[in-house]
């Protein structure tokens, strides 16, 4: 019914940046909130960053400050730009996004992920 497809990850040193894209596709009415989720290594999944339709923003406090999302309505794609990077910042980075289907139900999507390395 819908697909989120990420692309952008990769390897960069540390200090360097990658931008992270996630178009989503398929039998969407509306996106409402919209976001980028991160699993390291021996972690658990954690919230990176979200934003709402309104363009309201909220992140983690550990890229607070370096990480921007943002969003392109009308084209159903978020972003993440990751600046400042860090080694701790090595994880596969999942989109998300709550849908209102054109059949009236919402639900929840994820994409298959996108690999960030960042070497020290």
């Amino acid at each position: 019914q819908v697909q989120l497809v990420e692309s952008g990850g990769g390897l960069v040193q540390a200090g360097g940046s990658l931008r992270l894209s996630c178009a989503a596709s398929g039998s969407i009415l509306r996106i409402d909130d919209m976001g980028w989720y991160r699993r390291a290594p021996g972690k658990q999944r954690e919230s990176v960053a979200s934003i709402t339709s309104g363009g309201t923003t909220n992140y983690a406090g550990s890229v607070k400050g370096r990480f921007t999302i943002s969003r392109d309505v009308l084209k159903n794609t978020v972003y993440l730009q990751m600046n400042s990077l860090k080694p701790e910042d090595t994880a596969v980075y999942y989109c998300n996004a709550q849908v209102l289907l054109t059949t009236g139900r919402s639900m929840d999507y994820w994409g298959p992920g996108t690999q960030v390395t960042v070497s020290s």
